[in-house]
């Protein structure tokens, strides 16, 4: 049985999208998959890019945990608007536990 979560993506124009997305998932490809816009995913989910930045929602911010250390290279050098919760979105899995996961898209991405 598939566990589908809901993921919550905020625009930078401040519009929601929210989707489904299966157990396992990337936030990245559930937002590609959806089309949800501003998630550029160029690297295709490959950690070397740095085009899927998002910003997760606080409550969600320890659920997630931090970045690895080769996200956090891309983070450092390619985000134009670091903040202390931002993660590239293909390294976050939906589980059950990031039910309602909410994520900001950045205005632009590298």
């Amino acid at each position: 049985m598939r566990i589908l979560s809901k993921v919550i993506f905020i625009g930078s124009a401040g519009r929601t999208y929210t989707v489904d997305a299966n157990d396992g998932e990337s936030v990245m490809s559930a937002a590609v998959k959806n089309g949800v816009p501003g998630i550029v995913a160029e690297c295709g989910g490959n950690c070397s890019c740095a085009t899927c930045h998002v910003w997760v929602g606080e409550e969600f911010a320890p659920l997630v945990g931090p970045p690895g250390d080769m996200e956090e290279d891309l983070l450092d050098m390619a985000v134009s608007e670091r903040r202390d919760t931002s993660r590239l979105a293909c390294q976050i899995r939906v589980s059950e536990a990031l039910e309602g996961l909410t994520v900001e898209i950045p205005p632009e991405q590298p």
